[in-house]
């Protein structure tokens, strides 16, 4: 049984993860984390989920050594919890969006010695997305406009979405463009003409929108438009628990998503 930590357990991402968990038989939950002032802390995460008693207090900070934590937080908080990984010497899945070039950084350098996934999303669907995206905008080329769309529920407070930024990235990557330099992020007023390496990207924030991601390929005659719709929460939490069983059982390094859809781990 992989003893699991969620950090941001009480949130919509956290408790659809520690749910999905005590219910697989795969997992157990060692650490139930929060903000330093949440009311929450010291109560049975158990009894918060609705469930039976687990016996784990919610806490401010991970206390011990875990197979895997899996971060659903801001970027402060995850960068807190890495810091606590690497003491412990506990695997990380780091799920948390709006990370910059020095948290970047920091995760680089902890995955020298700790197993460490970083994903913007992650459905098994969007994986796939990305790996197929960039081979589209190849075949295409040039005759063909790029725009990318997403939209999530009006409390996300990060935009472009991560995922966005991983499908600017890819297409950057396959098509010769520079991130961010090449990329229109909405339009308004007089924008002028399009120029021929501009990309757009339009963040939506709406009701309670789980995640919505398109890419829309357009040319003088016809339209392509690859979309990824999620149902449910679920998706990601079963998602970062496919990934925290990969990590749990890998070695230093650092992983994405890609890597627990085609690489198995040592056994």
């Amino acid at each position: 049984m992989i003893r699991l930590a969620i950090n941001g357990a009480l949130g919509r991402m956290g408790r659809a993860l520690g749910t999905l968990a005590l219910e697989s038989g795969l997992f157990s939950v060692a650490a139930a984390i929060e903000a330093p002032k949440s009311p929450a802390l010291g109560k049975d995460y158990g009894t918060l989920l609705g469930r039976e008693p687990l016996g784990v207090a919610v806490a401010s900070s991970l206390g011990g050594k875990v197979d895997v934590l899996v971060d659903f937080s801001t970027p402060e908080a995850s960068m807190l919890r890495l810091a606590e990984c690497l003491k412990t010497k506990s695997a990380a899945v780091i799920c948390t969006t709006g990370l910059g070039d020095g948290e970047r950084r920091k995760i680089r350098d902890a995955s020298k010695k700790i197993p460490i996934l970083v994903a913007s999303n992650t459905s098994v669907g969007i994986a796939a997305l990305l790996r197929a995206v960039p081979e589209l905008a190849r075949l295409l080329g040039d005759a063909y406009d790029i725009e990318i769309v997403e939209a999530h529920h009006r409390a996300k407070r990060d935009a472009p979405s991560g995922t966005a930024v991983s499908l600017a990235e890819a297409l950057a990557g396959a098509t010769g463009r520079t991130w961010p330099d090449d990329f229109r992020f909405g339009r308004k007023g007089e924008t002028g003409e399009r120029s021929p390496l501009e990309i757009g990207v339009h963040a939506i924030r709406a009701g309670g929108i789980v995640g919505e991601h398109a890419v829309i390929f357009a040319s003088e005659d016809d339209v392509i438009t690859v979309t990824h719709r999620a149902g449910s929460r679920d998706l990601f939490a079963r998602g970062a628990l496919r990934a925290a069983s990969f990590l749990g059982r890998a070695n230093p390094g650092l992983y994405g998503m890609e890597d627990v859809l085609t690489q198995p781990p040592p056994p």
